[in-house]
């Protein structure tokens, strides 16, 4: 979503939630996250799932962007063997999006040869992440944004030692946070603006996942809209993923 002047997220309502199940652990370590994946690239129907959001979206379901989206990718990069997901934080004076915490990612070009090239471009031009240090693991479905995109989000794994050198053009700072925060639906928020606080002037839903950095001596980064919408998705692609590779285990096919 885009943070129009007067619309502060950061004090939206929370909205009372019903609790969600953690992944174990184990399910968040970069071996068996491989393995998951490697899974769904191969097996059509695995894993048995539906994305909870496609788009942002006013309520009760309707999306705030109405013209033909543009298409974009971002790069949702996964780091270490425990891994932690990198995010940006946006310089505040950019003309879109600005201060807000985002994936490296943009637009699309009509040299890009796919989703996956314009997520790795995207990403070396933002945060200087050479393409030779990422391993593709798989693409979440497609989410509209606010601002008017098509986003496929694309899921990498980067190889460390990995130096980054951030464009301060578009990007204010690099942080991490653990992959077991964000899948931890404890942490996800939904929000609302009224209809009166709105600048749609229609009431608002949204996803939030306020994280405290111990790294940046306890200081709030503010993840939401279609970066904590396509965390949610994240969320229920591996949970699914997680209990059906369980089940399989414990009950193996005859042959």
């Amino acid at each position: 979503m885009a943070n129009p002047a007067g619309f502060d997220p950061q004090g939206a309502a929370i909205e009372p939630r019903a609790a969600e199940p953690a992944l174990p652990e184990q399910a968040l370590l970069f071996e068996y996250l491989e393995k998951l994946f490697h899974r769904a690239r191969t097996e059509p129907n695995f894993p048995n799932w539906s994305p909870e959001l496609l788009h942002d979206r006013r309520s009760p379901e309707g999306p705030l962007a109405e013209q033909a989206p543009i298409a974009a990718s971002v790069l949702i990069p996964l780091i270490g063997q425990a891994p932690s997901v990198l995010l940006t934080r946006r310089t505040s004076g950019l003309s879109s999006h600005a201060g807000q915490i985002s994936f490296p990612g943009g637009r699309a070009e009509s040299f890009d040869q796919s989703e996956d090239t314009t997520a790795l471009r995207e990403a070396h031009e933002e945060i200087g992440l050479l393409p030779d240090r990422v391993r593709l693991l798989g693409r979440l479905p497609n989410y509209i944004t606010a601002s008017g995109f098509c986003v496929t989000p694309v899921i990498g794994w980067v190889a460390e030692p990995a130096v980054f050198t951030p464009d301060q053009r578009e990007v204010e700072e690099l942080f991490r946070v653990p992959l077991s925060f964000v899948m931890n639906p404890a942490n996800h928020q939904v929000r609302a603006v009224t209809a009166d606080q709105s600048p749609t002037g229609k009431r608002i839903r949204f996803y939030a996942m306020p994280y405290f950095s111990p790294e940046h001596d306890g200081r709030e980064f503010f993840i939401w809209g279609a970066t904590a919408a396509m965390l949610r998705n994240l969320y229920h692609f591996l949970y699914a993923a997680w209990h059906q590779q369980s089940q399989s285990l414990e009950h193996p096919q005859r042959r």
